[in-house]
């Protein structure tokens, strides 16, 4: 498919009366979702000046009136970057201050005020002027290759950074994805994944791509939220727990699950099979505009094969990559800054090998730490905790130390409270010594409920730092 206009618009042309949105409340059909999109539209004309121009940012959880503003917002030709409504008020403040934020729309129920940041409010944009006509499309000419999103990456070694993508990389990513998932016309993906993160996004643009429905829901049920969709992006968790529920209606209409955030286990796979369920895993950045690899999921340890459009090479045990869906570059000071490519090539600091006929992530580079002169990896120690029963995840920080240079401490996930006193011993015959943690501490529940899809590791190190010394939790 390749859309010579915003691809909302030709499928209110081809097929206006199939359903396009589902909500809680009402469902809508593709005609009726680009009346709406362009009633705001025109309401955001009336009040910027030169919306082509500029670049909002939208603070809020996934709901409808976010949906339709960002939609509205691009066909009008602004650049948009969605925002987590739980990064404090001093994270913003130093984040935007390189971005040039022309105007920021807060969809959450306490507004922040920035300073040099104008406020639009957005219940006046979503309601219908009255003197609107419903056939009237209020847009620019469609321009896939220009700026038009800002997705802030993780964060995970620092600041995060402004990704700027354009229309044409959003939809290759949807093309490459769904040549391989079977996502048609008449399925329902529910955006379970915040539109801040490019996973979200990832959902948005599937749909639009393929003219499909999808679902927004405000409840905090994901049960009751899945109900009427064929598939959705979780987390593990999140498909164990759904799992364990006995009213197996709830989740019948579930087919097709794209799973994300952490190490898949392959009892997860089998029990979501039993119930007629199909798990796929995939591997992407914010830089490619999520996945560039993916696969049904199986009892490997790999992440299957580049899709269509996207290569992958090794350059010293780095994964480069190469796609249609790479971004422009980063945001600052209202411009793009390119990436850094190596005759077109993207350096991930993603660790990789090829091995058994697919691809292997072996950790970030930027991870790596030496203790004692021995290199560690701290996924490899991570895999191992992992497959303790009573760790849903871990990580593995280095600590500065007089006589090793740094040694590793370990965060964990358990609802066993006791376990970080026997875990040395459970690691004894299953790592080096040098490998095995000189501490172990639970991972807070702050950083879990702040965390959004992902635990950012530079946040875990910087609580660790606070609460670690030589005489605490020590082993």
């Amino acid at each position: 498919m390749i859309f010579n206009q915003w691809p909302w618009l030709y499928w209110a042309e081809k097929s206006p009366t199939d359903i396009a949105l589902i909500t809680e409340n009402r469902q809508y059909c593709w005609h009726q979702l680009v009346a709406k999109i362009n009633a705001i539209a025109a309401n955001f004309q009336r009040q910027l000046l030169a919306p082509q121009q500029m670049t909002l940012m939208l603070r809020g959880k996934n709901g409808l009136s976010m949906l339709l503003c960002q939609l509205a917002l691009l066909q009008l030709g602004a650049r948009i970057l969605p925002l987590n409504p739980q990064l404090p008020e001093s994270t913003i403040t130093e984040l935007t201050a390189g971005l040039a934020i022309d105007y920021m729309i807060d969809f959450t129920e306490e507004p922040l005020s920035l300073p040099n940041i104008k406020s639009l409010d957005y219940r006046a944009v979503i309601t219908k002027s009255p003197n609107f006509q419903d056939d009237v499309t209020v847009a620019v000419p469609f321009m896939p290759l220009l700026p038009a999103t800002l997705i802030l990456t993780s964060g995970s070694t620092g600041l995060a950074k402004a990704v700027v993508h354009n229309i044409a990389a959003h939809l290759n990513s949807a093309r490459g994805l769904l040549a391989l998932l079977p996502f048609q016309r008449e399925d329902c993906w529910l955006l379970s994944l915040p539109l801040f993160h490019v996973s979200g996004q990832g959902i948005i643009w599937r749909w639009l791509f393929r003219g499909a429905r999808l679902a927004i829901k405000a409840t905090s049920s994901l049960p009751h939220a899945l109900q009427q969709c064929s598939h959705a992006s979780l987390v593990p968790t999140q498909l164990w727990r759904l799992l364990q529920i006995k009213n197996i209606e709830q989740k019948a209409s579930l087919q097709n699950v794209l799973l994300g955030g952490a190490m898949i286990p392959h009892e997860l796979v089998a029990a979501a099979k039993q119930h007629g369920i199909r798990c796929w895993l995939g591997y992407g950045m914010t830089e490619t505009a999520s996945t560039v690899c993916a696969k049904q999921a199986d009892s490997g340890i790999g992440i299957g094969l580049p899709l269509t459009g996207k290569s992958l090479r090794l350059v010293n045990s780095e994964i480069y990559i190469q796609a249609d869906s790479l971004a422009l570059g980063y945001w600052w000071q209202g411009k793009v800054l390119p990436l850094a490519l190596v005759n077109g090539w993207f350096a991930s600091r993603d660790k990789g090998a090829f091995a058994e006929g697919e691809w292997r992530i072996l950790g970030r580079l930027d991870n790596q730490f030496f203790s004692g002169g021995e290199g560690i990896q701290p996924e490899d120690i991570e895999a191992i905790l992992n497959s303790h029963p009573d760790i849903k995840q871990s990580f593995i920080i280095p600590i500065a130390d007089r006589e090793f240079g740094h040694r590793p401490v370990a965060v964990i996930e358990s609802d066993n409270q006791q376990l970080v006193t026997s875990l040395n011993q459970w690691l004894e015959n299953r790592l080096a010594a040098f490998q095995r943690p000189i501490a172990y501490y639970l991972l807070p529940r702050m950083l879990i409920e702040n965390a959004g899809i992902k635990l950012s590791r530079h946040n875990i190190k910087q609580w660790l730092l606070q609460h670690h010394n030589d005489d605490n939790k020590r082993v």
